[in-house]
């Protein structure tokens, strides 16, 4: 993308989504169908998680969606591998609490890409940015089962605290539903990420018009 890193990171700042792939959620469904879809839905920021490939297997597809992101000026986050993020040339890489230390990783990265980490609690997040992360992923908002090993959900309190109190913009995730979507917003939420209501859905481009309906209804008010 010609966009700067400053211009990239506004997107996690604004009323949102952020597409995720989950091909095991899929419907039988491939993460470039889903992941066609999304763009084609307007979604701008992508993060490619894939736990049960090969890594060659997930290069191939980590270059196929990347050439997919780069047409539709979207960004593309890869999931805990530092080397597949430098290989196929994504925006940045996103990571979990078990994985390398972000300010490591900012060290090999450079100040170029952007580093997202995932976030349970308070002083993780305050750490996040003190390890030089660009943004957090917030969560799980609710009950996820997305993970072999799930964290025990941080509820809504933990929305609020962090659209007062985080100083990086931050992604909830976990559990997001149509249904709850807006108890998310309300406690001042604004960039979301719904995995399996998204992949899982029977129509993705519906289900992605339906929750950005609702983004759009906190946005203008």
């Amino acid at each position: 993308m010609s966009l700067t890193k400053e211009e990239k990171l506004e997107l996690f700042s604004i009323y949102t989504i952020y597409g995720m792939t989950a091909e095991k959620f899929s419907n039988g469904r491939s993460n470039i169908e889903v992941v066609k879809a999304m763009l084609d839905s307007g979604i701008k920021i992508i993060q490619y998680r894939e736990k049960y490939k090969s890594l060659k297997e997930k290069y191939k597809e980590c270059l196929e969606i990347r050439k997919l992101t780069e047409d539709y000026g979207a960004l593309l986050i890869v999931n805990d591998h530092v080397d597949l993020c430098q290989m196929v040339g994504a925006d940045g890489v996103h990571l979990g609490q078990e994985d390398l230390p972000a300010d490591e990783v900012r060290k090999l990265l450079g100040d170029k890409f952007i580093i997202g980490v995932t976030t349970h609690t308070k002083d993780q997040v305050l750490k996040a940015k003190e390890d030089g992360a660009d943004y957090v992923g917030l969560g799980p908002i609710f009950a996820s089962f997305t993970k072999d090993n799930p964290h025990p959900p941080i509820g809504l309190e933990m929305v609020r605290w962090a659209a007062e109190n985080s100083p990086l913009p931050f992604v909830a995730i976990g559990g997001i539903k149509e249904h709850n979507l807006k108890d998310v917003l309300a406690n001042g939420a604004r960039c979301i990420c719904a995995v399996t209501e998204i992949v899982g859905a029977d129509d993705i481009r519906k289900k992605i018009e339906s929750l950005f309906k609702i983004l759009r209804s906190f946005e203008r008010s």
